[in-house]
């Protein structure tokens, strides 16, 4: 309980109760006050009753009241009023205080006398000095008495009233009442008054605590709310990056002391972009929240699990003597996470890598710990997907040559230091050149040409995809609008592009900037692209054929649900993979899947082009098909814009190009074909 309440809240308890009885002790004093008042009103009213009945009914009242001489049938009147209900005694004073007459002598007239000038000699002062303010004041006085003598009540009350006359005081008169009965009225009265507002207050005081409680336990579930948000991730629940660096230092200080060993593991979802993508965040979310339930499952009591972003989870194995104790949970929790994961009756499945480095094994310090259980990630995922890797010290070097080569590509993009080249399009009978499709092309100053499949993955990786797709589309374009009117240029896009949601302005300013008609422009999408937020890069791929831009879908078949996306939205062509182009000729079986391929796109009046042509075998092939377009080195091989086939007087009959136009690029003489890589504008 004294956990629950802080200081401040102790106070504040402290504070309540002395507010509490405070306000009992002033009911209680002003209960007893107003009972008293309500006595002496009562003794006051009683005693001017009693004395104005005297002043019209006593004889002589006049004579009495002047200290003169008592008749007996004055005295018996008197003895008679002496009778009176709750009166024990009374006194006449004359105005100037002086006892004439008492109730206590009333007898024959010599002892009388004797008696009263007894009384008179022990009378004490202060009735003497109340019987002259009363005369003085022509008013009342009454004076409230508990505990009196033997012989006078335990409460009685004292009333001096003036006798008025004619407006002339005549005396005073003392009434003396015993109180004993009404006081025990009144105070039974207050006593029952006093229960009620007690329990009222009572009752109050337990609403007032109830409501104080609650706003105490919300006030510590708020406080435990913003320390646990403070220490941990609100989606999955587990330590963010703060506290599991704070676990880290708690670690390496306990190892300083008794030697524990530790290791740390980062592990990484494997496919959990494509669920994003494809599913929406809210699933999305929902994997995460799995994944660190079977990830709390999976850890050992003592061992601390993080979310340090994204779809990224860290580990802090405690307890670690040996490597096979690190490589037992990573191989645990890649088993856990290979488990599909259950979406809304949809199953889905992601899979995790892992890396992990071993305190005072690979590294002494913190941050160089996390570095390099960061680095055996990212080996663990160069090597493919559920794969666990320790560091090696040979991956610094690979990191900083890629951090190199991302510092590198971004200068050549902003200095305008990369180059498009570009591959020529030709019909089906490969003789009439149609147009050209876009390759991006990098020289680096010291590495000389960089092969594009390593490059433009780095670029997708880095966040430079988006500005090398920009200017790709308007130097694209700006080419083409120097080219003879029948050619086209085709362009490739990525995902990027429609996530961004400025896809359609940018197309529409290269192609103002360009002066190049929209039906000129060529865009290829691939079917993984369609897979994730179908809607949306269909809605823009609608828009840019409302533009005339004529729209592909590269490297049709390799996909998952190619049919599915013809139906739903209109292409202008179709892209067989060289896959498939050049393997006609050792499976026939592959050949009659091109010719439905071709059939099947004619239906649907969607041109098809096949990529790859590199034999004479092949061309004839897909000429019997009724390939409506070909590419390949057969044909034509990526080149600079300025020896393009369009340029050359020189054309061999056929449309053939001629030796010069067909010269390999530098540094890639060896391929059999250039990587074609998707750029995002």
């Amino acid at each position: 309980m004294m956990q629950f309440f802080s200081r401040r809240d102790m106070r504040e308890i402290v504070l309540w109760v002395a507010a509490l009885l405070a306000a009992l002790v002033a009911i209680v004093a002003a209960m007893r006050h107003i009972q008293q008042h309500h006595l002496e009103q009562m003794a006051g009213e009683s005693a001017v009753q009693w004395t104005r009945f005297v002043a019209g009914s006593v004889p002589d009242i006049e004579l009495v009241m002047a200290g003169g001489a008592v008749t007996d049938q004055t005295l018996d009147h008197l003895k008679r009023l002496r009778q009176t209900e709750n009166l024990f005694r009374f006194r006449f004073y004359d105005p100037d205080g002086d006892l004439v007459l008492s109730s206590d002598d009333l007898g024959p007239v010599a002892d009388g006398e004797a008696a009263l000038a007894r009384e008179r000699a022990t009378l004490q002062p202060e009735r003497r000095e109340d019987a002259r303010q009363a005369a003085r004041e022509a008013t009342t006085l009454v004076r409230l008495h508990e505990g009196g003598a033997a012989h006078e009540p335990a409460i009685y009350s004292e009333a001096y009233v003036a006798l008025v006359r004619d407006g002339r005081v005549l005396g005073v008169v003392q009434v003396d009442v015993d109180q004993v009965a009404a006081a025990n009225s009144v105070r039974a009265a207050f006593a029952r008054l006093a229960l009620v507002v007690g329990l009222v207050l009572h009752v109050l005081a337990g609403i007032g605590a109830f409501y104080w409680f609650r706003r105490l336990r919300n006030q510590r579930r708020a406080e435990e709310r913003v320390r646990y948000l403070a220490h941990h991730d609100v989606l999955s629940g587990a330590l963010n990056r703060a506290s599991f660096s704070d676990e880290i230092d708690t670690a390496i200080l306990r190892h300083t002391r008794s030697g524990t060993g530790f290791a740390v593991l980062c592990l990484d979802l494997d496919r959990f972009k494509e669920v994003n993508d494809s599913l929406g965040h809210s699933a999305g979310d929902d994997v995460l929240r799995q994944v660190a339930q079977r990830l709390f499952q999976t850890v050992r009591q003592g061992d601390q699990l993080a979310r340090l972003g994204g779809d990224e989870f860290a580990i802090l194995q405690s307890g670690v003597r040996q490597p096979e104790d690190v490589t037992r949970l990573a191989k645990r929790v890649i088993a856990k996470l290979s488990e599909p994961f259950e979406l809304s009756g949809q199953s889905v499945v992601c899979g995790a890598s892992i890396g992990a480095a071993m305190f005072s094994v690979d590294a002494v310090e913190k941050e160089d710990l996390l570095h390099k259980a960061d680095l055996a990630l990212y080996r663990a995922k160069s090597e493919g997907r559920g794969e666990f890797s320790f560091y090696d010290a040979s991956m610094d070097a690979q990191l900083q040559e890629r951090r190199t080569l991302t510092r590198d590509l971004r200068e050549a993009l902003e200095g305008d230091q990369l180059e498009l080249y570009f591959q020529p399009l030709y019909e089906g009978d490969g003789e009439s050149l149609v147009g050209y499709e876009a390759l991006v092309r990098w020289r680096h100053r010291l590495r000389g040409f960089v092969p594009p499949s390593e490059f433009v993955p780095l670029a997708e990786d880095t966040g430079l995809i988006d500005p090398l797709g920009r200017w790709v589309l308007r130097r694209a374009c700006a080419e083409a609008a120097r080219w003879p009117e029948h050619l086209s240029v085709a362009v490739n896009l990525s995902a990027a592009q429609f996530r961004n949601g400025d896809l359609i302005e940018i197309v529409a300013r290269a192609l103002d900037e360009s002066g190049l008609p929209a039906r000129r422009l060529g865009v290829e999408i691939t079917e993984s692209l369609l897979m994730s937020n179908t809607e949306q890069v269909i809605s823009a791929l609608r828009k840019l054929s409302a533009m005339g831009v004529r729209i592909a879908m590269d490297d049709f078949g390799t996909g998952y649900s190619s049919l599915a996306y013809l139906w739903r939205f209109p292409f202008d062509k179709l892209k067989i993979d060289r896959a498939f182009t050049q393997n006609m000729e050792n499976d026939p079986k592959v050949s009659l899947i091109v010719r439905s391929i071709i059939s099947l796109a004619h239906s649907l009046q969607i041109r098809v082009n096949a990529e790859g042509v590199e034999t004479k075998h092949q061309l004839e092939t897909l000429r019997r098909h009724g390939c409506d377009e070909l590419q390949g080195y057969l044909l034509g091989k990526p080149a600079p814009s300025d020896v393009l086939p369009h340029l050359d007087d020189d054309i061999a009959p056929g449309g053939m190009m001629s030796s010069h136009a067909q010269l390999a690029l530098p540094g890639l003489e060896s391929k059999a074909e250039p990587v074609r890589q998707a750029v995002a504008a």
